[in-house]
């Protein structure tokens, strides 16, 4: 085989439709855009989820529920993974779990939740414990700090 032998897959390469190129090209005439209506114009184009005029499926939904404007999302750290990643007597902070790896991202703060046992005493620093957390932390020796 050599380069003046080579030859495409026959298919492999499709020649272009000319469109409007005359009635004997079978793309004439109407040039593929059928007869009349706002198709066939030049500038036509249609915003999506366009029904033709029918009032469209997302407006026809119901409109439920409330999104609060003030709504804050933490960033949640289990007692599991705590007990995991510190040895006793450890400074626990927003820095060392980020450093960690515990959490990826802190978004409007840190919430220390109840998920797991804790066997040492650690000083934790969050914005926020839940009770049963902050109760379990309490137990093990250590000390619960909101930031």
């Amino acid at each position: 085989m050599e380069l003046h032998n080579l030859k495409n897959t026959p298919g492999a390469r499709k020649k272009r439709k000319r469109i409007g190129r005359g009635d004997g090209s079978g793309t004439g005439h109407t040039a593929g855009r059928g007869e009349k209506g706002a198709g066939s114009r030049s500038g036509s184009g249609f915003r999506p989820f366009h029904e033709g005029g029918q009032i469209t499926f997302f407006r026809r939904l119901p409109k439920r529920g409330f999104k609060n404007p003030n709504h804050k999302e933490f960033s949640v750290v289990n007692l599991s993974q705590l007990e995991a990643a510190y040895e006793a007597n450890a400074i626990v902070d927003q820095e060392s779990i980020l450093a960690k790896g515990l959490v990826n991202q802190v978004k409007c703060g840190l919430k220390v939740l109840a998920n797991g046992e804790i066997t040492k005493p650690l000083t934790v620093k969050a914005n926020r414990f839940s009770a049963t957390a902050k109760a379990k932390i309490e137990a093990a020796g250590g000390k619960c700090e909101e930031v």
